[in-house]
């Protein structure tokens, strides 16, 4: 209930929205803001219910409960985007609809036609029959489930799931690719990026140090720290003592040595000063919105280890792809305006909209859609729900949250943004199958009536035609079959 407190250990949920009383820790609410470093809180700070604590242990005291949770509310605006939206109907029922009946009223005409010019009532009969079977639109009802079969199969190989017909006909029509930033277009995890050694220190002792350190914590950014060092210099000391300096980093001796690895400040308060170098290096760092932390041990500062969210490797090569498509990819992001764009500039993509809120995803998509845009929203995160279920196009992540998967039009198994370029042209290939079906199937009888209407067509031989377009129907949609992924720029 609103008022009650309760204990938040390392690692877990937090239950509910609420204050924080007393402890700190650093909360990880990438999941709901897109935020990658995790945000420090203590004692007066607001914490959102779902959010993951990453470091210590916190007394917190609800605020909100239920329906009147940040991610109820978000989980509302799911709903009302997704039943906002309309169904599009079936092209071959459009068409069956009305081509039906006017073949029955053309085999009626025929044989009284027929009939009123003296021909015998088998002669009349047979032209009629004639007309009907040629007509059957056993090649109109196959057009559409046969593409519709063979497409989201050959999708669900390449680890494309397409929910429904009506996805197709928003891939056709999409001008605007609107992308999160974290954990779409990047991993989604702290990696270190980049280490700067003071003189005389060497990089491979530098990581040993400051790994062993971080390895005690269980702070992401400490992770981040411990798991390169690991990989890089192999089995880690153990620290002799380990103590975490509230908000600033940790403490401790190691091999001998006093260490200290965290902010700036830290090593301030032990009176280490970062040297011209590293202190240009880390503001150049901090400018791109990367991570940095500090280094020192022995009473001297030894380095700074760079961390930020990567870039997935395939990112760039995806967005030149969406361009060869033709469409304009926009990133949008609850992360800072400089992170946003650094990321942006690195997959090349020229539009950015950042340090945005997760209810306003939806208005932002609202409004390229007012525009006149016809949009495609890709994300993975419970953030980005909203804004995938309002959008003309979804697609989500398969390695995001239930949330978003099922706000989604289209789920990307694999968390490879070139997917969401293969989802697109394969729908556009399906919706073009499609149509080449219904247009062969309407032609073909609609020309072959008026020889049946003439009597120049036997039924048998009608009957005949008329399976070979439904046979041809089939085999243009198992040509969905060999389509592949565009590994190579893709073409329409």
């Amino acid at each position: 209930m609103v008022g009650d407190e309760f204990v938040v250990r390392p690692g877990e949920k937090i239950a509910t929205d609420g204050e924080v009383v007393s402890g700190t820790s650093a909360v990880d609410a990438s999941m709901l803001t897109g935020e990658s470093v995790p945000v420090e809180v203590s004692a007066g700070d607001t914490v959102v219910g779902a959010t993951v604590n990453a470091g210590g242990r916190l007394v917190v005291r609800a605020s909100r409960v239920g329906s009147d949770t940040q991610l109820a509310q978000m989980a509302a605006l799911v709903e009302r985007a997704q039943t906002g939206k309309a169904e599009v109907q079936r092209l071959a029922d459009r068409i069956s609809g009305v081509f039906v009946p006017i073949v029955i009223a053309i085999a009626v005409i025929t044989l009284g036609a027929w009939l009123g010019a003296g021909f015998s009532v088998a002669a009349a009969f047979t032209a009629a029959v004639a007309v009907l079977v040629i007509a059957c639109p056993c090649a109109l009802g196959l057009a559409t489930p046969t593409a519709l079969l063979v497409g989201t199969g050959r999708g669900a190989q390449m680890g494309v799931l397409i929910k429904g017909p009506e996805v197709l006909e928003s891939t056709r029509k999409v001008d605007t690719v609107v992308l999160d930033k974290t954990g779409t277009v990047t991993t989604g995890t702290m990696t270190l990026v980049e280490v700067i050694t003071a003189p005389g220190t060497e990089r491979r002792e530098l990581l040993r140090l400051a790994g062993a350190l971080e390895d005690a914590s269980e702070h992401p950014i400490a992770r981040a720290v411990a798991t390169a060092a690991a990989e890089e210099v192999g089995t880690l000391p153990t620290p002799e003592d380990f103590a975490n300096a509230e908000g600033k980093g940790v403490h401790g001796v190691v091999d001998g040595h006093a260490v200290i690895v965290g902010r700036e400040s830290l090593l301030t308060d032990w009176a280490q000063h970062l040297s011209a170098k590293l202190t240009h290096a880390k503001t150049r760092a901090e400018a791109q919105g990367k991570t940095v932390v500090a280094v020192g041990w022995d009473g001297q500062p030894r380095g700074i280890l760079v961390i930020a969210d990567t870039v997935k490797p395939t990112s760039a090569q995806a967005i030149s792809q969406m361009r060869a498509l033709g469409l304009t990819p926009i990133l949008l992001t609850g992360d800072n305006d400089a992170v946003a764009r650094h990321i942006a500039a690195e997959v090349g993509i020229d539009t950015v909209i950042a340090e945005v809120m997760p209810e306003d995803k939806v208005d932002v998509i609202a409004r390229l859609q007012a525009e006149g845009k016809t949009v495609a929203m890709v994300g993975d995160g419970v953030n980005d729900a909203p804004a995938l279920a309002q959008a003309d196009l979804g697609l989500a992540m398969g390695t995001g949250t239930d949330v978003a998967i099922e706000a989604s039009d289209i789920t990307l198994v694999r968390g490879d943004l070139r997917s969401a370029v293969d989802a697109i042209r394969l729908s556009r290939r399906t919706l073009s199958t499609i149509k080449t079906n219904l247009f062969w199937a309407f032609v073909y009888n609609v020309a072959a009536i008026p020889v049946a209407a003439l009597g120049m067509l036997n039924p048998m031989l009608a009957g005949a035609a008329m399976a070979f377009s439904s046979v041809f129907v089939v085999g243009n949609s198992l040509r969905l079959r060999g389509f592949t992924s565009g590994s190579a720029t893709p073409t329409h």
